[in-house]
């Protein structure tokens, strides 16, 4: 059997130029965001301990949790609300088509029963609130031309949502059922009357002094709108008390109002305010305090007073290189914790009763884990790469261990690492060669080998020895030096070097093996293996080198005795598509192959491979690496950006 002991979660899905707005539970103390299709359940006190969702079909977009945290409700790119449990393996509640477009803000209603989302639309609907358990609709969102970002629901009775978006505009509803609210007194909420309606593609276009104000519905009557942003508003939130509410834009203001009025009550200071856009906000537990961060790479700690403003209380500085990765983007303040996300999806955790202590970091991969290793050195330092060129470290136990710096951002198709030494090869038909001194990647020397590498593979016991697969053929290099290009006449798709350097195989487009000896810049070609009825996807040596294993396209692997190249271990066909990877346990009593399918299959080599340990859904959209920590721990990775560790008990 197997089972899951850690995970090294992947960092939130970012766009430059947008905030996220993340969320949590303050009981669990447990955040969510999204990745790709995946909502990830990550917990602030045990980074370790990380739950993923992955039923969406498309992108998700935010998530949050229901009042009772009994349930989370999630949103995609296409419009759809899911409503699912936090127990129970996240059983499905509802389903909700809600917008025609991209959902980019979602709130519950302080009850529990009504659920309110904003964003994009082909129409006019760019806001919805519905019942969390019909899917009733339960008002009318007019008023808004363009993509809204955020929306809020006030936390105490009587019920209030506020709105805002691109169009700069703040929008206040009452309800329910919800509609715009029709009178105030004073302050700065305009009362437009419904004059000159002109029809337009979004409906009915109303001006107030000959300047078009917002868009909505034929008829007659008021509706309220704000007018206090001169760029896109960002994030709205409502204080916990139910007080207030406060606004924050790319104009770098942030406004306060009165929650049951709407009406303006003040504003965060211009002095030591943020000096680029404001992308999200959060408050307080005690609600007399927010948290802000912005493009300029800085958060903000503000004291919000009774008369409603804002003055900055403490600034702080996330770690990192001073790069456009670094501006802020998303923030929460929940219990003790200050939360903040990066750009580059670094989440920096700082304590809220002590700002000055340094931030615990949690950072990750954006985008599709191509390949790991693990070091021979020490066994517990795994170092994967992702499909946008970036390569961190993990230290087994501890998870994320930093980021390696490359002056080179080019993207990284394989892989490898032998000593202190990784090489790797990327889209740009270069081999980049670096030492790895400590947290840091050395200087790297590269290599134009003139044609796009297929696979990578180091003769272990000679690392400066490198055989690279091409299109026709292979590249042999010493270190940064090419030995010799040869053309071997038939498609190559995979390639491995023995450790020793003396013997290589290469797997072809038409699924055969071909084994050659290696002698200086020749190959001399010794015998093809046809067993294989698809092309070849990967080849491994055994670290004992008496076997190897090869897997295909067909959903099939084969262990080869390598003395005698017959079958070692036959009728490995249990997964359900492509072979991406596969890995050796250290005393190769055990091979793990990664699919396509999503699974880790586990076989060990001297039961038939009917006895096989298989983990289900390892990775959301497939398994892309593999490695074996020790005899008893293999680690995966795959197109949800995410590692995962598991211990395998042999049957």
């Amino acid at each position: 059997m197997a089972q899951l002991s850690e995970t090294y979660a992947c960092v939130p899905s970012t766009e430059r130029g947008r905030g996220i707005l993340i969320s949590g539970d303050p009981k669990s103390n447990s955040i969510l965001y999204c990745n790709g299709r995946s909502v990830i359940i990550r917990y602030l006190d045990r980074p370790l301990q990380v739950a993923v969702y992955g039923e969406h079909a498309y992108q998700a977009t935010v998530a949050r949790y229901s009042p009772n945290a009994e349930w989370i409700a999630s949103a995609d790119v296409s419009g759809t609300v899911r409503i699912w449990g936090t127990h129970n393996d996240f059983v499905l509640k509802n389903e909700f088509k809600v917008l025609s477009g991209r959902i980019d803000d979602l709130q519950w209603s302080p009850d529990g029963m009504r659920i309110v989302a904003s964003g994009e639309a082909k129409g006019k609907s760019f806001v919805r609130a519905f019942m969390w358990d019909s899917g009733s609709n339960v008002g009318e969102f007019d008023g808004h031309s363009r993509r809204v970002l955020s929306c809020a629901f006030k936390p105490t009775r009587p019920f209030r949502i506020v709105t805002c978006g691109e169009d700069f505009l703040v929008n206040f509803y009452e309800g329910p059922p919800f509609k715009f609210k029709q009178s105030h007194s004073t302050g700065t909420p305009k009362i437009v009357p419904y004059e000159y309606r002109v029809l337009t593609g979004c409906g009915y276009a109303y001006r107030y002094g000959g300047t078009r104000t917002g868009y909505g519905k034929r008829g007659s009557g008021t509706f309220g709108l704000f007018g206090d942003h001169s760029n896109f508003v960002n994030c709205v939130r409502f204080s916990t008390d139910g007080s207030k509410f406060i606004t924050v834009s790319s104009d770098k203001k942030g406004i306060l109002y009165d929650a049951k009025t709407g009406e303006k009550i003040g504003e965060l200071s211009s002095e030591d305010g943020h000096k680029g856009s404001i992308y999200a906000v959060s408050w307080s537990p005690d609600g007399k305090q927010v948290l802000t961060v912005s493009a300029d790479k800085t958060a903000k700690i503000w004291k919000i007073s009774e008369d409603g403003n804002g003055t900055v209380k403490k600034t702080l500085t996330c770690p990192g290189s001073g790069g456009v990765e670094d501006m802020l983007v998303g923030c929460l303040w929940q219990n003790d914790y200050l939360v903040t996300v990066s750009l580059g999806g670094t989440i920096s955790i700082f304590s809220a009763s002590d700002p000055d202590k340094a931030p615990l970091s949690l950072s990750g991969h954006m985008k599709n884990i191509t390949s790991l290793v693990v070091l021979q050195s020490n066994p517990k330092v795994i170092l994967s790469s992702s499909y946008d060129g970036l390569i961190v470290k993990w230290i087994q136990g501890i998870g994320y261990s930093g980021r390696l710096d490359r002056k080179v951002n080019t993207q990284i198709k394989c892989f490898a690492a032998v000593g202190e030494e990784i090489v790797s090869s990327g889209f740009d038909n270069t081999i980049w060669r670096s030492s790895l001194l400590g947290d840091e990647y050395g200087d790297a020397e590269s290599v134009d080998i003139g044609s796009q590498p297929k696979d990578l593979s180091l003769a272990l016991q000679s690392p400066e020895l490198a055989l690279v697969s091409i299109d026709s053929g292979v590249v042999i290099l010493r270190g940064t030096k090419v030995i010799s290009t040869i053309d071997l006449g038939f498609a190559v798709t995979a390639c491995a070097i023995s450790p020793d350097g003396s013997e290589a195989i290469v797997g072809g487009q038409d699924g055969k093996l071909h084994i050659f000896s290696v002698k200086g810049d020749t190959l001399t070609e010794e015998a093809v293996l046809e067993k294989h009825r698809g092309a070849i996807t990967v080849i491994r040596y055994s670290p004992d080198v008496s076997m190897f294993a090869s897997g295909d396209v067909n959903r099939e692997a084969v262990v080869w005795d390598r003395v005698s190249r017959e079958v070692k271990l036959k009728n490995m066909l249990y997964h359900t598509a492509r072979i991406n990877c596969l890995a050796w346990c250290p005393n190769s009593s055990m091979v793990a192959t990664g699919s396509l399918d999503t699974c880790v299959i586990i076989y060990e080599i001297d039961k038939p491979a009917s006895s096989r340990i298989t983990i289900k859904g390892a990775h959301l959209g497939g398994v892309y690496g593999l490695a074996f920590t020790d005899e008893c721990s293999v680690v995966s990775s795959g197109e949800d950006a995410c590692l995962r560790l598991w211990k395998v008990t042999p049957q």
